[in-house]
């Protein structure tokens, strides 16, 4: 490779042209290496693996390339660099969340990989080119196919969400986003059971997500008009030597943060979450709520305490507002929601709006708090929507909650884990929940936003009667004829979800470790 590069420099230097090699960190890219190399691997199973051989070759593709990158994101900490020609930021809060997006990841493929728990096989459409309830779909079904083209769009999607909190530059955050999105759009619409309202839930993900990326590139744009540079570093430099040029920068300020709010799932650019949770296969809403999360708020970060600090007296009043309104609205909204999928997605919302109050603590306890939370949310999710593929009727998951009337007296180990998860959500002591919550908090007032906290709280009351009526309907209600069973999983989502409860209850009892380590993590690099 370097005698090639030489000679590629060699040449060039013969025609007078003058050419300067990239300088590239491969060592400190290597996870981000692995994962997108894996799915090059994938696709090309897909090409040419026999159709019966593809799903233990995808799975350990998968499985071990998702293991070997967290090993290598091990050996990485401590690292601070930059590599790529500035692209790409490796720093403490990166190799965090790239470690923990791993770690949740893999559980979210144990997920998608289940087959025990529908008696038709995994939660995938045989053919997502067949028609919903056509006769090529029943045939496809009846001789047993199985979707393994969703392995390398779970790769792939990876491979942007790792990336998306290192770009330490707007074009390459960009890239990281559609690769990150694209499969995700895809994943959304393939669900074996309730076809239309997965296809439909994919093709709303897929225009909203649309307008927001169209809006990122804007406000990248106009950042690049004002500065000259995609770079996150130059463009604060910029903002150092031209304080008063303000006019652009904001327009382009706020185009971009449309972008990466609406990941997030921040109100008002929310709409596509309730859809997109309840229409997409359990599997992947588990997998998206959890990381996508992850690494939108990483990217968020890196763009407002590297970039755009020095703008921090015109975001930070918008970004109060959208706190507000995504606290209030995420929280009202679910205590009106009859399926549990689309609780969740308000939830989701909601916690989005509680760990805006610790990033707009603007501080390194701010930066911890929300990398804990972060950290607590992703793997109570992922355990919650595992709890939820499990409980089923005869027409599949039963996500009406009236079907889960009685649930603790028929499955009461399922139904006390899941009590378990609603109580982090709502962030009741002896939880991950409860640490994260006050972490955020204890930093906003530290930085003085003591009135942000104060509606936080209030929110946080209001959505634990959601949580609370959920813990109720299940223990304190008698099961009736329509109430669902709870099937019993494969090793795979049994493993997802002892991993879930187990996280979401040591770390409510012994968080030390975790907050060292986010609170060792440290600031961005610049």
């Amino acid at each position: 490779m370097s005698a090639l590069a030489s000679a590629v420099a060699v040449v060039v230097a013969d025609e007078g042209t003058p050419f300067d090699l990239p300088s590239i960190n491969y060592s400190a890219i290597a996870p981000i290496l692995i994962i997108f190399g894996a799915a090059i691997v994938s696709v090309l199973v897909e090409a040419f693996a026999p159709r019966r051989a593809r799903r233990p070759m995808q799975l350990v593709i998968v499985i071990g390339s998702v293991i070997a990158a967290l090993v290598v994101v091990i050996s990485l900490a401590g690292t601070r660099l930059v590599t790529a020609e500035g692209a790409i930021a490796i720093d403490g809060p990166a190799l965090v969340m790239q470690g923990t997006l791993l770690v949740v990841s893999l559980l979210g493929a144990l997920l998608m990989a289940e087959r025990g728990i529908d008696p038709l096989g995994d939660a995938f459409a045989p053919r997502a080119s067949t028609l919903p309830g056509s006769e090529d779909e029943k045939q496809f079904t009846q001789r047993g196919y199985l979707q393994t083209e969703i392995w390398p769009f779970f790769l792939f999607a990876l491979t942007g969400m790792l990336v998306f909190p290192a770009a330490n530059d707007l074009l390459l955050m960009f890239v990281a986003l559609e690769v990150m999105s694209l499969p995700l759009y895809l994943l959304a619409g393939m669900a074996r059971r309730r076809r239309l309202l997965s296809q439909e839930a994919s093709l709303k993900y897929f225009l909203l997500g649309a307008f927001s990326s169209a809006f990122f590139l804007y406000g990248t744009a106009m950042l690049y008009g004002f500065s000259g540079t995609v770079s996150l570093v130059g463009i604060a430099d910029a903002l150092s030597a031209k304080p008063s040029e303000g006019a652009l920068v904001a327009i382009g300020m706020a185009l971009l943060l449309v972008g990466l709010l609406f990941k997030v799932a921040a109100v008002p650019f929310h709409q596509w979450t309730p859809d997109a949770y309840q229409g997409a296969p359990t599997p992947v809403t588990g997998f998206m709520a959890a990381t996508v999360k992850i690494a939108a708020f990483g990217a968020l970060l890196r763009v407002l305490y590297v970039s755009l600090g020095g703008m921090r007296w015109d975001w930070e009043p918008m970004l109060w507002i959208i706190a507000v309104l995504t606290m209030l609205v995420g929280s009202i909204v679910a205590v009106t929601q009859t399926d549990i999928k689309r609780m969740l997605a308000y939830s989701s919302i909601a916690q989005a709006g509680f760990i805006l109050v610790g990033v707009l603590a603007v501080s390194p306890e701010g930066l911890s708090s929300s990398m804990f939370y972060l950290i607590a949310y992703a793997f109570t999710t992922i355990g919650a929507f595992a709890v939820v593929s499990m409980v089923r009727d005869a027409n599949g998951e039963a996500t009406h909650l009236s079907k889960w009337a009685g649930l603790g007296k028929k499955s009461p180990l399922v139904a006390s884990i899941f009590a378990v998860f609603m109580l982090a959500l709502a962030g009741i002591p002896l939880t991950s929940g409860f640490i994260g919550k006050f972490g955020v908090f204890t930093a906003a007032v530290a930085s003085g936003a003591v009135w942000l906290v104060i509606i936080a709280v209030v929110a946080s009351l209001i959505a634990a009667f959601f949580y609370a009526r959920v813990i109720v309907l299940m223990f304190f209600s008698d099961p009736g004829p329509d109430t669902a069973s709870v099937v019993v999983p494969s090793t795979f989502t049994t493993i997802a979800l002892a991993a879930g409860a187990t996280v979401t209850i040591v770390l409510g009892i012994v968080p030390q470790p975790v907050l060292e380590l986010v609170s060792n993590a440290g600031i961005f690099i610049r």
